[in-house]
């Protein structure tokens, strides 16, 4: 009992650190079960008790996957997701197979195999998280990545199901998979009937007593039963939990199933992490360290290697390719199962064992960091001459429509719900209309309806400058995520400061910095909602439409300030600096006796002269102004935050040394 306290303890705190720390919380649970673990303070001595515990967190974690799994979700990626998650799982164990019998890893095929499977599982955890965190999950690298991991998910169930054959030996090895998959195909057929005649009955009951209890009872029940079915028929007590989720994702009780397992399922799988962190011995990883970093450099490359080129294969925009192929270059959570099971066949030694468990752990603590660097690490690497010619040749368009519209057309960026809502509103108006979208099923939908598109990266350059951006009358930016939206719009303005453009702002944070980039207007869902809802709420009331609407038309003059939550001059200093290190940005400091010193923003226009943009401006008092209005004058011994590409920066420095004529609005 004591042992087990320990972990949930040693998880909390571990955890919380992290999370005060800004660090991803799983590193904490990893951390804390080494720290807590018998190498280390020896606080956990008994690990049976913990592996009870860390095995419901993998039952649980894979049935609320299950339950999660959506086949709409799917559709969206099909190709990539099956074709390329496909072809990833394969050419991984191939590459591994090869790798690992030239350099002595392993003494058999079937050793390499089963390596390979370990390796080429990538962490829907920590990659779900990190994609969450950074609000990325419906970007073009967010559902290739997820529909990837489906993928991967999927093809866990058939691994575990084939592991056992992987101890025969070679002659009998294909007889043993036969018999292992017809095994997975009765049950499938099993698992299809239970789904489809007993699984719904038994929820509807379940449901009728309106008690949480007794439904987070027989459901878990159920998960728990089917797991230990599958494993008593040869197959793993996992792939039975998944498949439980599986039977309940199809029936109209799956969001109240997910309601009442995800507080047990997320308890559970800190727990998992906690204890994964016990197993793993420090002193061993310090004595095997270079072979360690070895084997994590090889997983990155080899995965990075592999996935980039399906993702451009598959025609995605080289830095979505780039972006994915980094962001499955870990190995998952679910490979320590696989991991474990293979030491009970006899598939590693303890030794490799121990080297999957700190190789694993290393790449899952790398993963959130290189999704969190790798965009303003890209955003920089455009900076530079040749890199940034290399990625706008490859962010060329990769499809464009018949009969484009050449002037005085609406641009609108993305065809998702918003996007498909300006269009229908837009042509019903008889506007000329041209969407930008980097969704082959999007793009599949566009090309059906008859609706001019590109098929391509809206933020980039050749894309832009195809859509004759410098022609358009307007431009609607509705892309899901903050990154490619501020880019799309910043060099729009450049090729047409004049264009009428208004974009969504799907975090509070980028409003300002939306209107400062050149936007106007800027859009915000959730406000919009609110202001809409009390509109009709005080008109109903009794006040006057008209001054209900002077009041709505006031608040958005004011950019929404009276319905965002009030934050120190700290906080906005540190959402501006998050929001800007994706873009090319940089502090000038501003010269002496120069001609923009006493003159105002809306004298000078730099954004228009420079095609620069100023989002802070430091005087040499100490006194900061982030985000600074049109009346912000120049000052002797400003340093200015500038945000803008090599070519725009140097037109700032020629426009604050005089060599570039202000023109007095």
């Amino acid at each position: 009992m004591i042992d087990l306290i320990s972990v949930f303890a040693a998880a909390a705190v571990g955890g919380l650190l992290a999370s005060l720390l800004g660090q991803p919380i799983i590193l904490g649970y990893l951390l804390a079960g080494i720290i807590a673990g018998p190498f280390e303070l020896g606080i956990i001595k008994d690990y049976a008790q913990v592996e009870t515990v860390a095995e419901l967190g993998v039952t649980f974690l894979l049935f609320t996957i299950g339950v999660e799994f959506s086949f709409a979700e799917l559709k969206k990626v099909q190709r990539i997701s099956l074709g390329g998650g496909g072809l990833q799982i394969f050419l991984t164990i191939s590459l591994t197979l090869l790798v690992s019998l030239t350099l002595g890893w392993v003494t058999s095929v079937p050793q390499g195999i089963f390596l390979g499977e370990i390796i080429s599982l990538s962490s829907t955890a920590v990659v779900l998280k990190a994609l969450m965190e950074q609000n990325e999950t419906a970007t073009a690298h967010g559902q290739v990545m997820l529909g990837i991991l489906i993928v991967q998910d999927l093809a866990l169930g058939l691994m575990l199901a084939v592991l056992p054959a992987l101890n025969q030996p070679v002659e009998e090895l294909g007889i043993a998979i036969a018999i292992a998959l017809l095994k997975l195909l009765l049950f499938a057929l099993g698992a299809i009937a239970v789904g489809k005649w007993l699984i719904p009955p038994l929820l509807q009951l379940l449901a009728k007593t309106e008690s949480k209890e007794l439904f987070l009872l027989g459901v878990v029940t159920l998960c728990l039963l089917i797991a230990m079915f599958t494993g008593e028929i040869g197959l793993s007590t996992e792939m039975g939990a998944f498949v439980a989720g599986l039977m309940i994702s199809e029936v109209e009780y799956v969001d109240q199933t997910l309601d009442a397992v995800e507080s047990l399922r997320d308890i559970c799988v800190a727990a998992f992490f906690a204890a994964i962190g016990v197993l793993i011995d420090p002193f061993f990883l310090w004595d095997n360290l270079p072979l360690i970093l070895g084997l994590v450099a090889f997983v990155i490359i080899a995965k990075f290697v592999i996935v980039t080129p399906l993702v451009v294969l598959f025609r995605y925009p080289i830095k979505t390719a780039i972006i994915s192929g980094l962001g499955l270059a870990q190995i998952g959570e679910f490979s320590f199962v696989l991991a474990e099971k293979g030491q009970e066949f006899g598939l590693v030694t303890e030794q490799v064992y121990m080297l999957i468990l700190g190789t694993t752990a290393m790449t899952l603590i790398v993963t959130p960091f290189v999704l969190r660097l790798l965009p303003g690490f890209l955003a920089r690497g455009e900076s530079l001459p040749w890199l940034k010619s290399w990625l706008a040749k490859a962010d060329a368009p990769l499809e464009v429509a018949e009969d484009l519209p050449f002037e005085d057309h609406v641009v609108v960026c993305g065809y998702g719900r918003v996007g498909s809502n300006i269009v229908k509103l837009l042509s019903d108006r008889n506007y000329r209309v041209l969407v930008i979208e980097q969704s082959q099923q999007q793009i599949e939908m566009l090309r059906n309806n008859n609706i001019p598109y590109i098929y391509g990266n809206a933020a980039s350059v050749h894309v832009l400058e195809k859509a004759s951006i410098s022609q358009a009358k307007g431009m609607a930016i509705a892309l899901p995520d903050p990154i490619s939206s501020r880019l799309c719009l910043k060099r729009a303005l450049k090729i047409n400061p004049e264009l009428d453009l208004v974009v969504r702002a799907n975090q509070n944070e980028d409003i300002e910095l939306f209107y400062q980039l050149g936007a106007k207007e800027v859009v915000q869902p959730e406000f919009e909602a609110s202001l809409e809802l009390s509109t009709h709420l005080c008109v109903g009331l009794g006040l006057p439409l008209s001054e209900v609407q002077q009041d709505i038309r006031q608040i958005r003059a004011s950019h929404y300030l009276t319905l965002r939550p009030g934050r120190s001059k700290e906080e906005v200093s540190r959402e501006l600096m998050e929001a800007t290190k994706t873009m090319s940005r940089k502090w000038y400091s501003l010269p002496l006796n120069s001609p923009l010193v006493g003159k105002s923003l809306e004298e000078v226009q730099p954004r228009r002269l420079t095609g620069a943009i100023l989002v802070t401006v430091k005087r040499s008092s100490g006194e900061k102004l982030d985000y600074p209005d049109s009346q912000t004058t120049f000052c002797e011994g400003d340093k200015l935050l500038l945000v803008g590409d090599g070519d725009e920066l140097v037109k700032f420095d020629d426009l604050a040394l005089g060599k570039i004529a202000i023109a007095i609005s």
